[in-house]
């Protein structure tokens, strides 16, 4: 009898300890937790790939007529000169070699004195080299150095004086025929500044 009690008692004993071991159904705060929590899934987003954008174009070179034209004189950079519009022939010592365009323009004083203007431009940057190559008849004159310009040169031979300015592709031409040749250089020294302004300007 002593054993079969003793027995009875173990096997209490035992359905006790495997009760322990899993979740209690009287408490809520156990009874339903994930025995294995898994991770919430990692979402990865994807960036959309614009598709690559085209290089600006480059903007086609003027055309050189109109970058000559933009280098001209107009009547109001020589109005201070007191001159009219005159015949608008080409006038100078520039030797007409082989250019993409030019563009010439021509006022005359009350006196009956002339002056004219020329641009020439060239299909490549030549210009520079074209001045060097150029002989004009007469002596050289100094005139002073203009800014932005790669060439310079300047001629008077007898009433008339010459300059030559180049940058780039173009090439620019201020003559004065006047009634003594001190008036065509002063003229042309006046003139001077204008000239530079409108052909540093262009590209």
């Amino acid at each position: 009898m002593r054993h079969r009690q003793v027995v009875a008692l173990a096997a209490v004993a035992l359905v006790g300890l495997t009760a322990c071991e899993g979740p209690d159904p009287n408490n809520l705060e156990t009874y339903y937790d994930d025995p294995t929590p898994t991770s919430a899934p990692v979402t990865t987003a994807e960036t959309p790939v614009s598709p690559a954008q085209a290089a600006p174009a480059t903007p086609p070179a003027p055309d050189a007529g109109l970058l000559a034209e933009r280098a001209l004189l107009s009547d109001a950079d020589v109005a201070e000169e007191g001159v009219r519009p005159g015949a608008g022939e080409a006038a100078g010592c520039l030797a007409d070699g082989p250019s993409a365009g030019s563009r010439t323009t021509s006022w005359r004083y009350p006196s009956g004195s002339e002056l004219s203007h020329r641009v020439v431009a060239f299909a490549d940057a030549t210009a520079a080299q074209a001045v060097a190559e150029n002989e004009c008849a007469g002596k050289t004159v100094n005139v002073p150095p203009q800014p932005g310009v790669e060439r310079q040169q300047a001629w008077r031979d007898g009433k008339t004086c010459t300059v030559l300015l180049a940058k780039g592709r173009l090439v620019s031409e201020l003559t004065v025929s006047a009634s003594t040749e001190a008036r065509a250089v002063d003229a042309a020294k006046r003139l001077l500044p204008a000239m530079t302004a409108k052909l540093t300007a262009q590209p």
